[in-house]
């Protein structure tokens, strides 16, 4: 068996065999985890636990890079930074996935029943290792991941539309059909400078102003919030909330915020606009 670092190739070898793992899972389809450690161990020598960690490392690296990664592989750090480049060498060459959305068998899933699991944020539930949290948040800056899903338009109007749906669904089911009804997608009628998404109602009558935030990566996927979403929320706290969707291309999960955001989340500056004297 082979011993010491891993080469280049040996770490681009696990990671292709780690993402056709994951396409298959989620695609639905079977496979055997047990068959390509041992497919693997045949083309690098390395023992099966040895490959095995790796493979929970590959999660890890996912985790911090806000993508989705296999179910039974719970994610380890303390890797070596090359294995983080034999990923986003894998990723760099197959850039539509990092901008994935569900399938088109998974969007009519959701069209049919549009309730979503909301659950506590995660400032409020039982939180991983912190030394957890604070590895996968350096590989979160280094890449920017909350820049990238905000340019991911797919899958912003994706999420914004599974919202949309749910806010009626739960109207609807209120017994507030008129309120359905007037249910706005106002980020698509009018564009995104209003500082929400969705326009909706709490079964009351009460207005209920939703800016939405979809990843594909865990609950602590950093995102981006602009300017004037920040100046709207703390305009109209009554009325405002952020209502960040995440796992979006297995199974979606929700959680809200409330304003004020700083009680929630740190507010990093990521630009700044410049203006002559």
């Amino acid at each position: 068996m082979a011993a010491g670092n891993w080469q280049d190739d040996e770490n681009d070898a696990i990671v292709a065999d780690y993402f056709a793992m994951l396409a298959k899972e989620l695609a639905g389809e079977p496979f055997s985890k047990t068959a390509h450690r041992r497919a693997l161990q045949d083309r690098i020598g390395r023992s099966e636990g040895s490959i095995e960690y790796k493979h929970q490392n590959i999660s890890a690296v996912l985790m911090g890079l806000g993508e989705t990664w296999i179910v039974g592989y719970r994610p380890a750090f303390n890797f070596q930074r090359a294995l983080e480049d034999a990923v986003l060498r894998w990723l760099a060459a197959r850039p539509d996935c990092t901008m994935r959305t569900p399938s088109v068998a998974a969007m009519n899933q959701l069209a049919e029943n549009p309730a979503l699991w909301i659950g506590p944020a995660p400032t409020l539930s039982n939180a991983p290792e912190p030394n957890e949290i604070e590895q996968a948040m350096a590989i979160a800056r280094r890449y920017n991941v909350a820049e990238r899903d905000e340019r991911n338009r797919a899958l912003g109007r994706a999420g914004e539309e599974l919202v949309l749906r749910h806010e009626r669904e739960v109207l609807t089911i209120a017994g507030r059909s008129d309120l359905a009804e007037r249910v706005q997608w106002t980020s698509e009628e009018m564009g995104d400078g209003a500082g929400f998404d969705i326009a909706s109602f709490h079964p009351n009558g009460r207005e209920r102003l939703i800016e939405v935030k979809t990843t594909n990566g865990w609950e602590r996927t950093p995102f981006h919030i602009t300017a004037n979403e920040l100046a709207v929320a703390d305009d109209r706290r009554s009325e405002w909330c952020l209502l960040r969707l995440w796992d979006f291309a297995r199974t979606p999960k929700a959680f809200e915020l409330y304003p004020p955001l700083q009680a929630h989340v740190a507010l990093t500056p990521t630009s700044f606009r410049a203006s002559f004297h």
